[in-house]
Protein backbone atom coordinates (compact mmCIF):
# COMPACT_ATOMS: atom_id res chain seq x y z
CA UNK A 1 0.00 0.00 0.00
CA UNK A 2 2.94 2.34 0.67
CA UNK A 3 4.07 1.97 -2.94
CA UNK A 4 0.63 3.19 -4.04
CA UNK A 5 0.87 6.23 -1.75
CA UNK A 6 -1.65 4.89 0.78
CA UNK A 7 -0.98 5.27 4.50
CA UNK A 8 -3.22 3.65 7.10
CA UNK A 9 -3.03 4.53 10.79
CA UNK A 10 -4.98 2.77 13.56
CA UNK A 11 -6.60 5.20 15.98
CA UNK A 12 -7.14 4.12 19.60
CA UNK A 13 -10.72 5.44 19.98
CA UNK A 14 -13.06 4.64 22.85
CA UNK A 15 -16.25 5.85 21.17
CA UNK A 16 -17.27 7.54 17.91
CA UNK A 17 -20.24 9.91 17.81
CA UNK A 18 -21.77 11.11 14.56
CA UNK A 19 -24.17 14.03 15.10
CA UNK A 20 -27.01 14.30 12.60
CA UNK A 21 -29.77 16.88 12.56
CA UNK A 22 -32.24 14.71 14.48
CA UNK A 23 -30.14 11.98 16.10
CA UNK A 24 -26.71 10.86 17.25
CA UNK A 25 -25.17 7.66 15.94
CA UNK A 26 -22.87 6.18 18.57
CA UNK A 27 -20.27 3.54 17.74
CA UNK A 28 -19.09 1.72 20.86
CA UNK A 29 -15.93 -0.40 20.98
CA UNK A 30 -14.86 1.03 17.61
CA UNK A 31 -12.09 -0.03 15.32
CA UNK A 32 -10.97 3.18 13.60
CA UNK A 33 -8.44 3.54 10.81
CA UNK A 34 -7.34 6.82 9.25
CA UNK A 35 -6.49 6.35 5.59
CA UNK A 36 -4.40 8.90 3.68
CA UNK A 37 -4.50 8.25 -0.04
CA UNK A 38 -2.48 10.82 -1.98
CA UNK A 39 -3.50 13.63 0.37
CA UNK A 40 -7.17 12.59 0.57
CA UNK A 41 -7.95 11.60 4.16
CA UNK A 42 -10.82 9.30 5.14
CA UNK A 43 -11.79 7.25 8.17
CA UNK A 44 -12.99 3.67 8.34
CA UNK A 45 -15.08 2.88 11.41
CA UNK A 46 -16.61 -0.38 12.57
CA UNK A 47 -18.13 -1.34 15.91
CA UNK A 48 -21.37 -1.63 17.87
CA UNK A 49 -23.92 0.94 16.65
CA UNK A 50 -26.69 2.60 18.65
CA UNK A 51 -28.78 5.72 18.08
CA UNK A 52 -30.11 8.50 20.29
CA UNK A 53 -32.81 10.97 19.34
CA UNK A 54 -31.74 14.57 19.85
CA UNK A 55 -33.80 17.14 21.68
CA UNK A 56 -35.15 19.56 19.15
CA UNK A 57 -34.82 22.56 21.48
CA UNK A 58 -32.50 23.44 24.34
CA UNK A 59 -33.65 23.19 27.93
CA UNK A 60 -33.06 26.95 28.31
CA UNK A 61 -35.42 27.70 25.40
CA UNK A 62 -38.09 25.38 26.81
CA UNK A 63 -37.76 26.87 30.31
CA UNK A 64 -38.01 30.43 28.95
CA UNK A 65 -41.27 29.60 27.17
CA UNK A 66 -42.65 27.85 30.27
CA UNK A 67 -41.83 30.85 32.48
CA UNK A 68 -43.10 33.51 30.09
CA UNK A 69 -46.24 31.72 28.87
CA UNK A 70 -47.07 29.96 32.14
CA UNK A 71 -47.54 26.61 30.41
CA UNK A 72 -46.50 22.98 30.72
CA UNK A 73 -43.29 21.54 29.31
CA UNK A 74 -45.23 19.64 26.63
CA UNK A 75 -47.05 22.81 25.57
CA UNK A 76 -43.74 24.69 25.39
CA UNK A 77 -42.10 21.96 23.28
CA UNK A 78 -45.08 21.83 20.91
CA UNK A 79 -45.16 25.62 20.54
CA UNK A 80 -41.42 25.70 19.79
CA UNK A 81 -41.91 22.94 17.24
CA UNK A 82 -44.86 24.79 15.65
CA UNK A 83 -42.85 28.02 15.40
CA UNK A 84 -39.66 26.32 14.19
CA UNK A 85 -37.80 27.21 17.38
CA UNK A 86 -38.75 30.89 17.51
CA UNK A 87 -39.04 31.58 21.25
CA UNK A 88 -40.92 34.89 20.93
CA UNK A 89 -43.48 33.41 18.53
CA UNK A 90 -43.93 30.37 20.76
CA UNK A 91 -44.67 32.60 23.77
CA UNK A 92 -47.10 34.74 21.74
CA UNK A 93 -48.82 31.62 20.41
CA UNK A 94 -49.35 30.20 23.90
CA UNK A 95 -50.41 33.46 25.54
CA UNK A 96 -52.83 34.25 22.69
CA UNK A 97 -54.51 30.85 23.21
CA UNK A 98 -55.14 31.69 26.89
CA UNK A 99 -56.81 35.06 26.20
Amino acid sequence: MKKMGIKQIDIDAEEVIIKCKDKKIIISNPSVQKVDMMGQKSFQISGEESEEELEEHSEDDIQTVINQANCTEEEAKQALKDTEGNIAEAILLLTAEKE
